[in-house]
């Protein structure tokens, strides 16, 4: 073989091995099983995807395994929705979106139901699309609203709108032979709103009080528990290391958020072409300009998924696992890879299962009474 041949082949050899390296590499440090991915597909329905995940995930900690009805949760808000936005006026937010919280009072409130027996659509080959049923109820709300003095009548035709975009709810079904209503199956899965604590982490409440956070999807006035950044970390850190997932959310409207490839990254430089490709410098995330953010409305509540695990890259960097509900065809299999930063910045809000806690984070509060 010929000298400058050999010399040829050992460059493109080195070339490739400097492509690898540099190259995201992921390496598991720990996670959490969950269900298979799932696409919301033309709704605003992310907060029931990711908190019945996060749901299904708490229920195979316990050995048992149950594929819940997101639609189910969402028909019961959607009638709570109405009944809010009749009740002021008009004067609140009636749309697709809401957050963890709300899933898990209306569990509280009106049980659970299997996938199989409430689906939410006439086929699984039919796409979810809530457009023309969100537009027609609020149209119709507003039209009683204008009228003056409401009849209970209205509620009765909420529902039947509700029957004929997503179907008539099951008054019992079948489980393993046995049956169930809704609330049977959420006493038999042990399922309570008081095991489940929402946090977040801002400077214009004090930390380690309760509050209400001011975004839009709050639409219930649910309360947050403040804590200081790096404590918001420890949470997630500690309960996926004790086999605990969180329900995640926070901001994907970043130039760095790619589901596609299944990255999300804080980039100090956003126009660097190769930044879902490689790793590279972040910025900086403290507690002042994470708060800067949100109150600029740099950070809003886009978006609610699923946080399933902890990895790092060839440097060390922290990433989490990320369990996203707009199907499974991206690079990463439907999961995307968020950085430390991304999370400490673009983070909103996060639930958790209380016994996930850090033994500091449950001293530092008194749960009782809630």
């Amino acid at each position: 073989m010929k000298i400058h041949t050999l010399i040829s082949i050992l460059s493109a050899f080195l070339l490739v091995q400097v492509g690898i390296q540099a190259q995201y590499q992921f390496k598991e440090v720990n996670r959490v099983a969950c269900s298979e991915i799932k696409n919301q597909q033309r709704t605003g329905t992310c907060w029931s995807f990711a908190t019945s995940s996060f749901i299904e995930s708490e229920l195979k900690r316990k050995g048992l395994d149950v594929d819940i009805s997101e639609m189910f949760i969402v028909r019961k808000v959607y009638e709570d929705k109405a009944f809010n936005y009749v009740m002021r006026q008009g004067k609140a937010n009636f749309s697709q979106g809401s957050l963890s919280h709300d899933l898990i009072r209306t569990v509280a409130r009106e049980g659970i139901v299997p996938e199989k027996d409430y689906m939410g659509r006439e086929s699984t080959a039919q796409s979810y699309n809530h457009s023309e049923m969100e537009k027609g109820l609020k149209g119709f709300l507003d039209g009683v609203i204008s009228a003056k003095h409401p009849t209970p009548k209205w509620k009765k035709a909420v529902a039947a709108v509700l029957d004929v975009y997503l179907g008539a709810i099951p008054q019992e079904f079948n489980i393993h032979g046995k049956k169930y209503n809704a609330l049977a199956l959420r006493d038999m899965l042990q399922l309570k709103d008081e095991d489940f604590v929402s946090l977040s982490s801002f400077t214009h409440h004090p930390f380690y009080t309760d509050f209400i956070l001011e975004i839009p999807d709050n639409y219930s006035n649910g309360k947050f528990k403040n804590v200081p950044l790096s404590e918001l970390k420890s949470v997630v850190d500690h309960a996926l290391s004790k086999g605990y997932s969180v329900a995640w959310d926070g901001d994907v409207s970043e130039k760095g958020f790619s589901h596609k490839n299944g990255i999300a990254v804080l980039p100090v430089d956003e126009a660097r072409e190769d930044l879902f490709e490689v790793p590279g410098e972040e910025i900086q995330v403290n507690q002042e300009n994470r708060q800067e953010a949100f109150e600029s409305w740099s950070t809003t509540d886009d978006h609610l998924m699923h946080l399933v695990g902890k990895s790092e890259d060839q440097n060390g960097t922290v990433y989490y696992l990320i369990k996203n509900s707009w199907g499974d065809k991206n690079e990463k299999q439907g999961y995307l890879y968020m950085s430390e930063a991304y999370f400490l910045m673009k983070t909103v809000a996060i639930m958790v299962n209380k016994d996930g806690l850090p033994d500091q984070t449950k001293r530092l509060y008194s749960f009782s009474g809630e």
